[in-house]
């Protein structure tokens, strides 16, 4: 039986409004912003230093950085705490709280590699959700009209920075579709895929 659902996502295809949507269907709780803030509790570490490593490698200058403090004998104990917690730690708790979650069942997990994090256990079923570029850009420009000059470029982005952090983590390919269930295209509309979901999963 189904207790999980997974939802991967393009930036911009409305993958997360689909996953709030279905989990208000289903009546499953929603796992999505609530990981940042309990990733951070777990870590002991401001909510904005989990925010800005979601779903990211670490840049390069935070790796050297690592490397100094822990060459360093003079050590300032909050800065040290917050540049300890590197996309390591936070993906290992994020698999912490994830499986949690699993066991308890009946929840909708969006995105930070979910399907490689809990794959092979009994009951979870993973999706992803894509879109065209032309509907997500003109899905950014009505969400961010003062960059809509810089949408494709930033679409690509975040999907770029997505699929380095499932291949350095996972070693598999973010978006491809042998690791899903199902393939969703967010063009046929919420109530189609939610009715499809429903359909896959039998819940």
């Amino acid at each position: 039986m189904i207790q999980v659902i997974t939802v991967e996502r393009e930036y911009g295809s409305l993958g997360a409004e689909y996953a709030r949507l279905l989990a208000q269907h289903l009546n499953w709780e929603l796992i999505d912003h609530s990981l940042v803030k309990e990733v951070a509790k777990r870590a002991k570490v401001p909510d904005a230093v989990v925010e800005r490593r979601d779903e990211q490698l670490d840049p390069w200058y935070n790796k050297v950085g690592r490397a100094f403090w822990h060459g360093s004998n003079e050590r300032a104990t909050t800065a040290l705490e917050q540049e300890i917690f590197d996309a390591t730690r936070m993906t290992g708790l994020l698999q912490e709280v994830m499986k949690e979650k699993a066991r308890a069942g009946k929840c909708v997990i969006v995105g930070r590699g979910a399907a490689c994090a809990l794959h092979g256990i009994p009951g979870c079923f993973h999706t992803f959700v894509y879109a065209s570029m032309a509907r997500k850009i003109r899905w950014f420009e009505q969400n961010f009209p003062d960059k809509a000059h810089l949408a494709e470029k930033e679409l690509q982005a975040t999907d770029r920075r997505r699929a380095e952090y499932v291949q350095y983590f996972y070693r598999t390919e973010w978006n491809d579709y042998r690791i899903y269930h199902l393939m969703l295209n967010s063009c046929m509309g919420f109530d189609a895929m939610i009715g499809a979901t429903i359909e896959a999963t039998g819940v």
